[in-house]
């Protein structure tokens, strides 16, 4: 009679149901050789765990073996190097002996010579002695001469200090002359320029009218009535040498030109023009600033082309709009 699938599958409902039958049947289906295998595997397994322990140890002595070496290879290479800094301090001492001998030599040469200068020196110091005795009596002579010279400095001293105080009478005096010839030619050049402003401001305007202080003053007080200008700016403005009215060619409009005139414009002029012209911008008036004179400092011209200035110079063609 066969064995059934139900009733295999009863076997292992069963054997689930009693664990401690599964150990009965192992017993009886399998043989011995194979039940051994567990006990067998773990033995292995105990056995490779203390190998690899040993193995660890081992490494870990190999490992404090080679650290051990190359620690004696860096104590030996310092001592190779040790050796060679005392080798190589033995040439230097030995090179230094060398020369200390050839010093000696060359001290005992030189000792030699200078025995014998002293003997030739020795013969000289009567002769010496002699030519002393000459000299002091030169001396004495000398001082009495030098006692004589001291008093005619003196004198010389006194006549320098009244020259000096002339000098600088004369000084005083010429520094006083530039500044009113400077301000007598800057005077001139100014009354020039209002004169024949038609002339110089031609390239730039038509219809030119020299601005007259009346007028200017009439706009400048209404400006001040309004509270568009303070005093201070009235008075800054009415200070500008030149004030020019007239039709710019460009565009056809009119503006006004505040024109600061000096023999040789330096960066002052440039700033009292472009500060005076901003002034009367306030009041409406199209106004531009413009030096004017016989030269211009290359620090007035770096100023002008900064701030906008217009530069006419020499009253020619050498009028320069800022770029």
């Amino acid at each position: 009679m066969g064995f059934t699938v139900k009733e295999f599958h009863d076997l292992v409902r069963i054997l689930e149901q009693h664990p401690e039958w599964r150990a009965e049947l192992r017993r009886l289906l399998l043989p011995d050789e194979v039940l051994a295998l567990p006990q067998l595997v773990h033995e292995l397994i105990t056995a490779q765990r203390r190998s690899e322990e040993r193995l660890t140890r081992l490494e870990e002595t190999v490992a404090r073996l080679a650290e051990a070496q190359a620690h004696a290879e860096k104590r030996l290479e310092r001592l190779e190097e040790t050796v060679a800094q005392l080798a190589e301090a033995q040439a230097r001492t030995e090179k230094r002996l060398e020369r200390l001998e050839e010093t000696v030599a060359r001290l005992a040469e030189a000792q030699a010579r200078t025995e014998e200068r002293l003997a030739r020196l020795e013969e000289r110091t009567d002769r010496l002695e002699q030519a002393l005795e000459r000299l002091a009596e030169a001396q004495a002579r000398a001082e009495v001469r030098l006692e004589r010279l001291e008093e005619t400095v003196a004198r010389l001293a006194e006549a320098q200090a009244r020259t000096e105080g002339q000098l600088g009478e004369l000084v005083d005096t010429v520094q006083q002359l530039v500044v009113d010839v400077g301000r007598l030619k800057g005077d001139a050049l100014e009354r020039r320029y209002r004169e024949r402003a038609f002339s110089y401001f031609a390239p730039l305007l038509r219809h030119i009218h020299v601005v007259p202080g009346e007028e200017l003053m009439e706009r400048l007080e209404e400006a001040e009535d309004q509270g568009v200008l303070s005093r201070q700016e009235v008075e800054d403005l009415l200070q500008a040498d030149l004030v020019v009215r007239g039709v710019r060619r460009e565009d056809g409009k009119e503006v006004y030109l505040v024109v600061e005139v000096s023999w040789g414009v330096g960066p002052m002029d440039v700033h009292r023009a472009r500060r005076r012209s901003d002034i009367l911008s306030k009041t409406g008036l199209a106004a531009l600033p413009v030096v004017a004179g016989r030269f211009l400092s290359p620090e007035a011209r770096a100023e002008a082309h900064t701030l906008g200035v217009w530069q006419v110079i020499d009253g020619h063609q050498g009028r320069t709009n800022p770029d």
